[in-house]
């Protein structure tokens, strides 16, 4: 992970617009881990949700939706290196722009970096706090300054592509949510405030029995008392994390994440 560059791309989602369910956004990470499975066993604090905690988890993506656009923190290790991005992510568009930072085996380096649901795009700049400094510095580019490529297999692209899917514009329905597997792993404090750790719903909730049972998500989401996201962690396996980190309320004096800062070409 020395620099953000080409890689192996996948196809780009198509133009028509489809709301993503827990399920697909589980989907995202389950491809990512190319088959790995992960098992609950030597934890025995994980039960299936309450149905209390089905519907606050049922809330969470809509609630993310409704601060959008807000402030997001992604963390990307892996074998090699590790990259911190702190962005703006509009998740009523599709779209962020942010400050990256990649540290590993080679000199560390960084600079603005943009995405949508049809790939990203980076360019030379100087990460200063807060991320919303990044959509003036983005704003004063041509679009010839931007690098743009499509989304790759590296943990970063995993993250980018799941930082766009925390949104939802509807409460998803949570008597299904709960019948696709998901657990309460325990309760955390992040910053002095409480919440619950919930594993996602299963990769394959259409699987046997037998299999499920043995099976997790490898997503976890810190969830407070009123159905506020905070955080999304995922274990791709082999030292490959990611972490996201919600700031949780909208950013003061920014209404929206403009388009592709890279041009229409």
């Amino acid at each position: 992970m020395r620099r953000i560059r080409s890689g192996t791309t996948e196809k780009a989602p198509g133009a028509r617009r489809v709301r993503r369910t827990w399920w697909a956004v589980g989907a995202l990470a389950a491809a990512a881990c190319a088959g790995l499975l992960l098992t609950g066993g030597g934890d025995p604090g994980p039960r299936p949700l309450s149905p209390a905690e089905a519907e606050r988890m049922a809330l969470a993506r809509f609630r993310t939706y409704r601060v959008s656009p807000s402030e997001i923190t992604l963390r990307a290790a892996s074998g090699d290196g590790s990259a911190v991005v702190r962005a703006v992510v509009d998740h009523r568009r599709h779209r962020a722009v942010g400050w990256y930072e990649v540290a590993g085996a080679g000199r560390p380096n960084g600079g603005l970096l943009a995405w949508d649901q049809s790939g990203l795009a980076v360019a030379d700049g100087s990460p200063t706090p807060p991320a919303e400094g990044a959509l003036r510095a983005a704003e004063r580019l041509k679009p010839t300054a931007w690098k743009r490529r499509a989304f790759g297999a590296a943990p970063l692209d995993t993250a980018l592509r799941l930082a766009l899917s925390l949104g939802a514009d509807r409460p998803d329905n949570a008597q299904l949510l709960a019948q696709s597997g998901p657990l309460r792993l325990r309760d955390e404090r992040v910053d002095g405030r409480r919440y619950d750790v919930f594993s996602g719903p299963r990769p394959r909730p259409n699987a046997s029995a037998s299999s499920s049972a043995r099976t997790r998500s490898p997503l976890s989401y810190w969830v407070d008392d009123e159905g506020g996201l905070r955080r999304v962690r995922v274990d791709l396996g082999r030292g490959r994390k990611i972490t996201m980190d919600l700031g949780g309320v909208r950013v003061k004096g920014v209404s929206g994440v403009p388009g592709a800062p890279w041009g229409e070409g």
